[in-house]
């Protein structure tokens, strides 16, 4: 199971993101993200066993830092109020669709596919699901995947894509400008000594999601 300790301290940062708050609880945040490492390391390993090609990630190189950049944001507050990772090949800064954890009071999901892609990689996307629709149709329209991921997450274009007809019948699949998947999780599951299957299950429902979108990473990158 996830270990208490970082709920307890992400729970009390929620109504405390302050610098002084958070100097002051140094050595609890450090307990706090030493407990989220050790189970990023072992989620690692369940997901390899899922999905080989992430590779032996390290912890360290998939958990996103605590402290925001709010030199451009009108939110000024300055921590985030979760423990986040991306665990792909790679780790958190890898192009490749992944598997991504996120850690916060009420706000707890479990995530999948590419998020904000770069505009070569996001063309490549489009391209291969206009080629391969029928295949793409099949991964995400089957019974469980839409039961667990009733959209593909994030923005979208309103018309076409450059390069794409608006009348296409299946211009709907490329309008997308990420394909990210997200399961919410609330803090009783996050709690519970079940945690780690029910994480296990979703991860295993976004692998065919992944290989699919990854053949177009691999030919973007080439």
């Amino acid at each position: 199971m996830i270990p208490p300790i970082i709920f307890e301290f992400l729970k009390e940062l929620t109504v405390n993101n302050n610098k002084d708050w958070f100097n002051e609880n140094k050595e609890k945040y450090q307990q706090a993200k030493d407990a989220f490492e050790e189970y990023i390391n072992y989620l690692i390993g369940i997901i390899h066993n899922i999905d080989p090609k992430i590779g032996h990630p390290h912890a360290k190189d998939c958990i996103f830092r605590i402290y925001r950049d709010v030199r451009f944001s009108k939110d000024k507050l300055p921590y985030k109020n979760n423990f986040g990772a991306y665990i792909a090949h790679g780790g958190r800064k890898s192009p490749y669709a992944g598997y991504y954890l996120h850690l916060e009071p009420d706000n707890s999901f479990a995530a999948g596919g590419i998020y904000c892609p770069q505009p070569n990689t996001l063309k490549t996307v489009r391209e291969l699901i206009m080629e391969n629709i029928e295949e793409y149709k099949h991964i995400i329209e089957e019974k469980n995947f839409k039961k667990n991921f009733t959209e593909v997450w994030g923005e979208r274009v309103k018309t076409a894509p450059k390069g794409f007809s608006k009348d296409d019948p299946n211009i709907e699949y490329i309008r997308p400008k990420s394909y990210a998947l997200v399961h919410n999780i609330n803090d009783e599951q996050i709690e519970s000594n079940r945690i780690n299957q029910s994480l296990s299950r979703i991860y295993k429902l976004m692998k065919p999601y992944n290989d699919f979108l990854n053949q177009a990473v691999k030919e973007s990158l080439s």
